[in-house]
Order: structure tokens, then C-alpha cells, then sequence
């Protein structure tokens, strides 16, 4: 579903309160000098006082104030910057990923490889605003959360969300918000994140409500994460809950740009329209980055009606769609951990893939800090590829073939040197180049690799077993070839056609476990 800002298009989803364009487009109010989500539930205005803008940066820019009922800058993402990889939708990306705040627009520029110049006026043209403008939108609504979810003084909520100085904290908050930092603390809803303050002993604990588009199916995403799970790395606590259908607790590691990080997610029943994340993080400064990756690891800004819509013209698929809507991609809060994992579980069964991805991260990879450690909980971060380029002692990899640990130490070296890229803003098409470069490195790994830890939408692991064995159940063929041709018809969502055969097969990645024992089957 693509809306380009068409005044009869986006006047339609606002008389119908559509919430499936929220986060897609924001809504100025000439009237009010407001701006909000299309589903905002105050009565519509007259046509002629409303104004569109494709990004909240946008909507700030022409001097439009965020409506405090239907809170605009907590809607879900847009889909759009997700499934591109044009300059644009990769710079919305890595902006998300706090690249601004951390390295400047030059830092920005660098990354995607353009003059700052250019970048400017790309993002102008394309979303109303320039790099500066979306990071500072970015961090209003990164201090409303600290405002409104901590104990934490403004002073330090200031330096955490981003901005310069207390000065131009307290002024984008009146800007944005049209209400000073003690004024949104005084009227913070209850039950929306907690209001723990941190002590020198802790973490810095803060639990939100990470919002997505209905509907989506949680038994294969999260089927999926935990039954590939490093468990040193994530883990998964079967446990009573109530209100959480699962009954569970997923709990992952995650290093961050200032610090090591655990996120614990409460699967909900995929109608709710947002999942429980609660947040230990050793540096503040990393809340930014550490929800726009979980989000990713979630998929929760994709747009399951217009992807579902797509596939359901498909007679083959179209059964699945009505059994199995909103499945989403698995995917990874690190494109370069995830590709690791992609190697170590070639050729192998998820569960052996795990064990050895354990072992592997006992060997090289780094200790969480105390204050982050849970019972049962993560252990370790993951090793870096700086890690495994210097492990020169064969006798300290976990067992497994020469060639194996040649792929992964070619790997490293790639990533150390700088000659691949792995993250948020890297061009898709140019990671399978230089990923296929590589050796040990096949087509199921390049596009296993695209699939979850770039998220690319149109990736397809044809030589996947479970990909074919669950193509055969559907009366597709199951040869790689043949499957790979066929796909060629459900292109640009072939990702969401792997994830929807996934979620259909009878494996552990279709479903949640029941029991602790997570009993891992072999996929491959």
C-alpha cells in the first residue's frame, strides 16, 4: 500500500480514522496550529484547515504542534523506510538508529556514501525535512518517553535523549509538545512505562509499549526467534502471565552504540497493537537506538493489511493469508551478529546451530555487566567481528569443521576491514555482491543473511529445506530452481512468501514453545 500524499487519498483515511496510516502520514490542523495521527479520535476538521505531511519532522517544520490525544510520535514507523533501499528510506533508517546524534549529518553523509549537501536536499524534497530536523523530532519524542516513564532529572534526560544543552531541551519540548518538561511530567498517563529511577548499583529500567499495525502473527515470530535462539545470548521463560496469551518472557542481549543492553518482550495476541518491551540499559544515551532495534527485530513498522492484500491475489498463497495473517519477518537487532549466526547454522539443525553459537560466544564473546544480568537470563554479548579476526587459537573455537571457521574469520575480516557493510543503511543489492564474494558463503546464507538481518522484503532462500518442504505442502515445487522461478511472481514481498511457508510447516519456528524444554527440530 503506497499513499504519496494524495489530498483525496489522505482525506479519506482521515474521515474513516484509519489507523493503518498512522506513522505514514501526519495531519496538520490549520485551525488549531495541531498536528496529528490519521485515527486521531477527536472529531475530523473541515477539508480546507487540513494539511499533509509525509514525516512528524515535516509537520513540526511548518510549525504544527503535536496533539497530546492521539500522541502522533508514538505511531508505529512508516512502512516506507523498511522495504527501500533508496537514499531516502536508508538515511530514515540509520537517522532512526541515532546515526545524527552520534556522528552528525556528516557522520550521515559518510555512511551512505553522498556530500551532506546532496543528503539535504534528497530529504527535503522527499520528506519535508532535513536530516537535523528528523533527529530533532527524534529526540523530542525520546525525552517525552524519560519525561513521562522515569525518575530521572531534565538535566539528564537532556543529555540522554540527544540534545545539545538544557536550553534547547526545554525548547523543542515547547515546541513540539506545547508544554514544558514539568507540565508533561505532572499529566504522564499511568500504566505507559515505568517510573523506576535508576541507582548506581542497577541498570536504568524503563518498560514501553512498542506499538505496531494489526494484525500480527505471534506464534511464528516468536516461534521463530526462540527456536534459533543463542541461548547465552536470548532466552525464552515459559511462565504464567496474565493477559499474555504466551505465557512468556523472551529476553535478549543486545550491544549498543555506549553499552550493553537486555530487552524482555511479552508476546501479546497480535491484536493488542503493542508489545510489552522492558529495557535495562547501562547508558541512557542507547534508548533511541535500542527500541528502533528491537522494532526491527519485531518487523512491528511493516503494514500487514497491504502486504497481506498483495499475496492474497496469489491462489496459492491466498489460503495461508486467511489462516496466517500479519506474519512478519524474524529479525535481528545486529545485522553483523545475525550474519555469524547465518554461518554457523549452515548446513545444520537450529538446535546444533545454537549450541554452537553458545559456545562460541562463551570463547570470544563479552560478559554482560552484573547490574544487567536476570535469573535464567543472557550471559554474554555476542563476539564482534574485531573479536573473531584476532582468535588465532583454533583450539579455543568450539568444534567444527576448517572450513567453517575459515568462512567465519573471513567474515571478520570483511566487516574489520571495512570492505562489507552490515547494517541499517547498507544497500541490499551491494551486501549480496560482496557477501557472494566471499568464500564459504552460498546463496541460501546471501539471502538468509538479507532476509533477517537486513530485513530486506523480497529476499528468497530457495535452497531453504524448510522453505521447499513447505512449498511442497502447498503443490509448489520443491527443487530449488523451479521454487526460485516461481517466487519471480510474488516479487517484492518474496520475504513475507518465506516467512508465510515458514509459519505454515510443522516446525518449532510455526509456533511457541509449550514447555521449557524448547525442543529444537532440524530445518535444514
Amino acid at each position: 500500500m503506497t499513499l504519496m500524499l494524495d489530498p483525496d487519498a489522505c482525506v479519506k483515511a482521515v474521515r474513516a480514522r484509519d489507523a493503518r496510516f498512522d506513522g505514514r502520514l501526519y495531519v496538520g490542523v490549520t485551525s488549531t496550529g495541531i498536528y496529528c495521527r490519521p485515527s486521531c479520535p477527536a472529531p475530523p476538521p473541515k477539508r480546507e484547515h487540513l494539511t499533509f505531511h509525509p514525516t512528524a519532522a515535516a509537520a513540526q517544520r511548518a510549525g504544527f504542534r503535536a496533539c497530546r490525544r492521539c500522541r502522533p510520535e508514538a505511531s508505529p514507523g512508516s512502512p516506507d523506510w523498511n522495504i527501500r533501499e533508496d537514499t531516502a528510506a536508508r538515511a530514515m533508517r540509520l537517522i532512526a538508529d541515532g546515526e545524527v546524534d552520534r556522528s552528525g549529518v556528516e557522520g550521515l553523509s559518510a555512511a551512505l556514501g553522498y556530500s551532506s549537501r546532496q543528503v539535504e536536499r534528497v530529504l527535503r524534497e522527499e520528506l519535508g525535512a532535513g536530516p537535523l530536523a528528523l533527529a530533532r523530532a527524534q529526540r523530542a519524542s525520546t525525552a517525552r518517553t524519560l519525561i513521562e516513564g522515569t525518575g530521572l532529572s531534565f538535566s539528564e534526560i537532556a543529555f540522554a535523549a540527544g540534545f545539545a544543552s538544557v536550553r534547547s531541551f526545554n525548547e523543542t519540548v515547547r515546541a513540539v509538545f506545547a508544554a514544558s518538561p514539568t507540565e508533561l511530567r505532572g499529566a504522564r498517563r499511568n500504566g505507559r512505562a515505568s517510573a523506576i529511577r535508576p541507582t548506581p548499583a542497577a541498570p536504568h529500567l524503563l518498560t514501553l509499549r512498542l506499538a505496531y499495525r494489526p494484525p500480527l502473527h505471534v506464534p511464528s515470530l516468536f516461534g521463530h526467534l526462540i527456536a534459533t535462539a543463542v541461548p547465552s545470548v536470548d532466552t525464552w521463560h515459559p511462565q504464567e502471565a496474565p493477559g499474555h496469551p504466551s505465557g512468556g518472557v523472551l529476553h535478549r542481549a543486545m550491544r549498543l552504540p555506549h553499552g550493553a543492553g537486555v530487552v524482555s518482550l511479552r508476546p501479546d495476541d497480535g491484536h493488542r497493537g503493542w508489545i510489552e518491551a522492558q529495557l535495562r540499559l547501562t547508558d541512557l544515551r542507547d534508548l533511541t537506538s535500542a527500541v528502533q532495534r528491537c522494532r526491527r527485530m519485531l518487523d512491528l513498522d511493516a503494514d500487514p493489511v497491504g502486504i497481506d492484500d498483495a499475496l492474497r491475489t496469489d491462489e496459492d498463497f491466498a489460503p495461508l493469508v486467511a489462516r496466517l495473517p500479519g506474519c512478519r519477518l524474524p529479525g535481528s537487532p545486529d545485522p553483523e551478529e545475525q550474519a555469524f549466526r547465518v554461518v554457523l547454522g549452515q548446513q545444520i539443525s537450529t538446535q546444533a546451530a545454537g549450541t554452537m553459537g553458545a559456545r562460541l560466544t562463551r570463547a570470544f564473546g563479552e560478559p554482560l555487566p552484573e547490574a544487567l544480568l536476570l535469573p535464567g537470563g543472557p550471559t554474554h554479548l555476542f563476539p564482534t567481528a574485531a573479536s573473531l579476526t584476532t582468535a588465532e587459537d583454533d583450539a579455543r573455537w568450539p568444534g567444527m569443521p576448517a572450513s567453517r571457521r575459515a568462512t567465519l574469520r573471513g567474515l571478520a575480516e570483511a566487516l574489520t576491514t571495512g570492505r562489507l557493510r552490515l547494517d541499517v543503511g547498507a544497500p541490499w543489492a551491494e551486501v549480496r555482491r560482496e557477501l557472494t564474494a566471499l568464500r564459504g558463503i552460498g546463496p541460501w546464507s546471501v539471502e538468509m543473511i538479507a532476509l533477517r538481518g537486513l530485513g530486506d522484503p523480497d529476499a528468497f532462500p530457495a535452497t531453504d529445506l524448510g522453505t521447499r518442504l513447505a512449498a511442497e505442502a502447498l503443490g509448489l515445487p520443491g527443487d530449488p530452481r523451479r521454487l526460485a522461478g516461481a517466487a519471480d511472481a510474488w516479487r517484492p514481498w518474496r520475504s513475507y512468501t518465506t516467512a508465510l511457508l515458514w509459519a505454515s510447516s510443522d516446525h518449532a519456528v510455526a509456533r511457541l514453545p509449550q514447555n521449557p524444554s524448547l525442543q529444537k527440530e532440524t530445518l535444514r
